[in-house]
């Protein structure tokens, strides 16, 4: 859960044995049957799952056998239902928990981390979320965002564009999308790991601030510098 479409294609290669960028350049005469919203992009269809290789196996077939189970994950009636009440579209669903999936330190913080995220949305706040720009810088989702980064001109800068993102930002498990399909009752707009263990969640932007302050002085108290 949580690897991106080219942590995927590179595991491919691996277990194929094929060099490099052999399963992304496949992609095109891969064929795979791709929401119309995904533009021909397979990140966040590519189920997380154990996927058998033989002899016979080919990047197009392990690409195409995993969207074909998102497929089938993603339209069961669970998931169709729950995204019918939070007024989304499959796709807009697995966006969401893509981000979930990013940005939630264990699985018992996936269901607040999507009511943070609906809480947004639904009160037309950008998401400001470093997972999401990190995306499109690149980047692994936990990079430090600096303040020259959120002014970057890019689609999945989350701190200049309103909405969710373009596209999901990795393919998540099925623990992130129940989380987006039931979300904690809350009215959280803020959340921060301040140390392991220790996620905390708040309406008040204030007491936001003295987590982030408290998660710093955790960083910076466990820092190499620190130690000497």
């Amino acid at each position: 859960e949580g690897w991106r479409a080219g942590q995927v294609y590179a595991a491919i290669d691996k277990a194929l044995a094929l060099p490099p960028g052999t399963t992304k350049q496949s992609l095109a005469k891969a064929e795979l049957k791709l929401p119309a919203a995904a533009g021909g992009n397979p990140e966040g269809y590519l189920f997380p799952s154990t996927y058998p290789v033989d002899d016979k196996t080919t990047p197009q077939s392990l690409l195409a056998a995993m969207v074909e189970k998102a497929d089938k994950k993603f339209n069961a009636a669970p998931v169709a239902a729950g995204a019918q009440r939070t007024s989304m579209n499959t796709y807009q669903a697995v966006t969401i928990a893509s981000i979930v999936q990013a940005e939630s330190a264990t699985k018992a913080d996936m269901a607040k981390v999507a009511r943070v995220v609906l809480n947004r949305l639904e009160r037309g706040m950008p998401l400001q979320m470093d997972s999401i720009l990190n995306y499109g810088l690149g980047r692994t989702a936990a990079a430090r965002v600096n303040a020259n980064d959120i002014q970057v001109d890019n689609p999945y800068n989350s701190y200049q564009r309103m909405g969710l993102p373009p596209t999901p930002i990795d393919n998540p498990g099925e623990d992130a999308l129940r989380a987006v399909m039931n979300p904690a009752p809350g009215d959280w707009l803020y959340f921060v790991m301040v140390k392991p263990g220790d996620t905390r969640f708040t309406a008040d932007y204030a007491e936001h601030q003295r987590n982030l302050a408290e998660a710093a002085a955790h960083r910076q108290s466990r820092s190499p510098q620190s130690a000497t």
